[in-house]
């Protein structure tokens, strides 16, 4: 298995290691530490909770979210190892509960959420990409959970989501061997949904997706990402129920009644977002 990049923390405590920035609808959450990879200190996961509560307030003023990692060689490399290495059982399983809760919360915003990965996403990386709706990847990124050759496993979420992915076997080839793939295994896996040549049309792309998921009604795209999440794992019979009652939801929206009335005078909605 080749090494997993080292993950330094000296730069855990930066006032900026997780930022939002808006434009318009879109909003993008940076992980700034560069220095060390995006690593994901106990700290880093706090901002990166902060900064997902924050954009849960936005109501149907936001429309998308990407998340990025700073720099040109990773989106996340992995959790921050050197932070964790003193660690109690105790302390280890609550900074797990911290990374649960930031996936929860990426889980829960009523938007499209798209990791946007060029380089490494490792470890914590990889599972922070599966909290989003989509991954989205640069030729040059690779994907893997290398836990097992640090005496753990995935702690955040990727014995949960990756076999929802790739499905149980590759999920396990994957886990147990601590194996990384490149940008064409992770294509072919269905981790990866579009690939893109370079950074700059990595973002291009993902803000294109996100644009016309916004012309969309806010509320529509809100209750099926909810129906979605919630019915992953779910026995056929549960996901119904999820969806009937989803369906139902949707009836009771002013969006639902401007989007069937757009249709039938045969004009462009106006959605209202609620």
């Amino acid at each position: 298995m080749p090494e997993q990049p080292e993950s330094p923390s000296s730069d855990a405590n930066q006032p900026d290691a997780v930022r939002i920035e808006r434009d318009g609808a879109i909003a993008t959450i940076v992980i700034d530490r560069e220095a060390s990879l995006n690593a994901l200190s106990p700290e880093v996961l706090d901002a990166l909770a902060a900064a997902v509560a924050e954009l849960a307030e936005a109501g149907p003023s936001l429309r998308g979210v990407l998340l990025v990692g700073a720099g040109g060689r990773a989106f996340v490399a992995g959790a921050d190892i050197r932070a964790m290495r003193e660690l109690t059982p105790d302390e280890g399983a609550a900074v797990a509960a911290k990374g649960h809760a930031v996936a929860a919360a990426l889980e829960a915003l009523p938007v499209p959420v798209i990791a946007c990965v060029d380089g490494f996403a490792l470890g914590g990386g990889l599972e922070l990409a599966l909290a989003c709706d989509l991954i989205y990847a640069t030729d040059a990124s690779s994907f893997g959970q290398p836990e097992v050759a640090l005496g753990l496993i995935p702690g955040f979420g990727g014995t949960v989501r990756l076999p929802r992915a790739v499905g149980a076997a590759r999920a396990k080839e994957l886990i147990y061997t601590g194996r990384r793939i490149g940008i064409d295994e992770a294509v072919d896996a269905g981790l990866v949904v579009r690939r893109f040549a370079d950074r700059e049309a990595l973002l291009a792309g993902a803000r294109e997706t996100v644009e016309l998921a916004a012309k969309q009604a806010w509320t529509a795209v809100g209750i099926a990402k909810r129906v979605l999440v919630a019915a992953a794992g779910t026995p056929t019979a549960t996901a119904v129920e999820l969806e009937i009652a989803g369906f139902r939801d949707a009836f009771s929206t002013a969006d639902h009644d401007e989007g069937i009335a757009a249709f039938l005078e045969k004009r462009a909605p106006e959605f209202p977002g609620h």
